[in-house]
């Protein structure tokens, strides 16, 4: 689409200085691509927002009042940033989603170079409210930013992260695919220390929070949380060559807490079948 535009755009510029030739061909594109302007607006809204924010920009060097309409940036913001405190801004005089979203943009792509200046640019700009619960609301509501830097982020603002960490429901979730979605949200470190305990310790109290009515402690599921990754170490490194069997998981696993066979062989079941909990980004 934002080829095409592009090529609309230079015939269009063609017109009237270039021969006969020129603006048959600039005819010729225009009908082959209805005029958005002679279509009705709700329909020429419809046909643009379906274009990313490249091809929306391409688009207004023809369609300059449609493209820039803000409706259609304020889907572009919400589709990548769930929430921010700069939404709360939106009835004030002045305000763009249209200029929202660039600088959106450009704190998301710096925050992936540097979390730290990133997060810093989404402070001083006011797109960000400069408190935890605001911080861990906006890092819960978007996937643009890029995981490891998030995980550094996180590792140094344990008030954000109990958060964030809040923000999560894992009610009537199977074990497994509750730490492996909380993994995908918070990415583990690389090295088994303190800071993995933590992550673990804190994923447990918030699962037994949910799943009152399983009638597993927290410190079950923290035993039972470790013996999956280290299942999913094993079953997944193309370097461990003698895989674990269901039958010694389950042997290893009843040796440490008291859990039903069945349940802890559904577990294994799991990682065999979806894979590892906390994949490396």
């Amino acid at each position: 689409m934002g080829q095409f535009l592009r090529k609309l755009h230079e015939e269009h510029q063609a017109e009237g200085d270039g021969d006969g030739s020129h603006r048959k061909k600039n005819s010729n594109a225009l009908l082959s691509f209805p005029d958005l302007n002679l279509l009705p607006p709700e329909i020429s809204l419809s046909v643009l927002s379906h274009l990313n924010a490249t091809d929306l920009c391409l688009a207004a060097c023809v369609w300059q009042s449609l493209a820039n309409d803000d409706i259609l940036w304020m889907s572009l913001c919400h589709s990548n940033w769930g929430y921010v405190s700069a939404y709360k801004r939106r009835h004030e005089p002045g305000f763009s989603y249209r200029k929202l979203y660039l600088k959106l943009d450009e704190g998301s792509l710096t925050f992936n170079a540097n979390a730290r200046l990133g997060m810093d640019y989404f402070l001083n700009n006011m797109l960000v409210e400069d408190n935890p619960k605001e911080i861990a609301r906006f890092l819960h509501s978007t996937k643009r930013l890029q995981s490891i830097q998030k995980r550094e982020f996180l590792k140094n603002r344990q008030d954000i992260l109990d958060i964030l960490v809040q923000l999560q429901n894992y009610e009537n979730q199977f074990l497994p695919n509750a730490l492996r979605r909380f993994f995908g949200e918070i990415h583990a470190p690389e090295e088994r220390g303190d800071y993995l305990s933590q992550l673990v310790d804190k994923f447990s109290e918030r699962f037994c929070t949910c799943n009152p009515d399983l009638g597993l402690s927290k410190d079950v599921v923290f035993v039972v949380c470790f013996s999956l990754i280290l299942l999913s170490v094993d079953l997944c490194s193309p370097s461990v060559k003698n895989k674990m069997s269901k039958r010694e998981f389950i042997r290893n696993t009843r040796r440490a807490v008291h859990i039903n066979d069945d349940f802890a062989g559904h577990l294994y079941d799991n990682i065999y079948l979806i894979g590892h909990v906390a994949p490396q980004p």
